[in-house]
């Protein structure tokens, strides 16, 4: 049995409950899908991904509690899909180096954390104040940090690893803080510069940058430019611009390469490497198109 053979009535019946949180119709639901057993993965996989970022997010986490899905060919399928949402990227992409992952237990750990920033923003509140806010949750209370001292670890660029240890590099770190931003409705970007990464906030006349690898440093368009020219890199203004999603995972990849390569793990090497490619071509076809 394939989705096409669901009747029509049950198919938007789950579809409406998919995004039910509610503990009993999720409980029902896994339910349903594990008596439907092997025939559900495609209804779930055409949702997982389907332009619903949504629903596509619940579909992903109904295949990871079931089991049934392949991680690495799951990461494949989002790559091709083009449905670059940064959350379940970061999730997918560390279900290929843990396919036992506690999916929901990521998200209670983003919705904490979140939460407790809420509670002490006190509105009306900038966008600098709300980000000062979210420094001293994630870097004083959750204790997140950079890891210096193992730097090309690759459990640095997984969200799980990340959220479980509370140190990370700088790209991992800078997803942590724009989820954690997202929660809290806040306009932040992605900003890959060469050789690091920060977050940004765009919102304000003048933009300013986070640095979440320094504890949540804020840093302006200037001091940026200094700090790529100290590390002999020319800068250009483009350089401060957001970058796709697409971009930071493949960029994900791309550390995890090297950083395997580096811990003489060359299969898992490998793995990554052809995501990297995934990444790439997809794009290159949807340029040409």
């Amino acid at each position: 049995m394939d989705s096409q053979t669901l009747p029509p009535t049950e198919q938007d019946a789950l579809i409406s409950l998919l995004d039910d949180t509610n503990a009993t119709v999720r409980r029902a639901l896994l339910s349903r899908f594990t008596q439907l057993g092997s025939a559900a993965v495609p209804f779930l996989q055409t949702i997982a991904q389907g332009s619903n970022r949504i629903l596509a997010r619940h579909a992903t986490w109904f295949l990871e509690e079931l089991k049934f899905s392949d991680p690495v060919a799951e990461f494949r399928g989002f790559i091709r899909a083009q449905n670059y949402d940064l959350e379940a990227g970061a999730l997918l992409l560390a279900r290929t180096a843990d396919p036992q992952l506690d999916v929901a237990e990521c998200g209670r750990e983003l919705d904490a954390i979140a939460e407790r920033c809420r509670a002490l923003i006190v509105e009306p509140s900038s966008m600098r104040e709300k980000c000062r806010v979210m420094n001293r949750v994630l870097f004083h209370e959750w204790g997140f940090h950079g890891n210096v001292e193992h730097y090309t670890d690759p459990h640095n660029s997984f969200i799980d690893q990340v959220l479980r240890r509370r140190t990370g590099i700088p790209i991992s770190l800078s997803v942590v803080y724009l989820l954690v931003g997202e929660r809290l409705g806040l306009s932040l970007e992605p900003v890959g510069l060469p050789g690091h990464f920060i977050v940004g906030c765009f919102t304000d006349d003048l933009p300013f940058f986070i640095d979440a690898f320094d504890r949540g440093v804020f840093r302006d368009a200037d001091e940026i430019y200094e700090l790529l020219r100290a590390n002999n890199i020319i800068p250009k203004a483009s350089d401060l611009a957001p970058t796709p999603v697409r971009e930071v995972l493949c960029r994900s990849c791309r550390n995890l390469v090297n950083h395997y390569t580096a811990a003489g793990q060359p299969e898992q090497a490998r793995v990554f490497a052809g995501f990297v490619e995934d990444f790439e071509a997809t794009y290159e076809r949807h340029a040409r198109s």
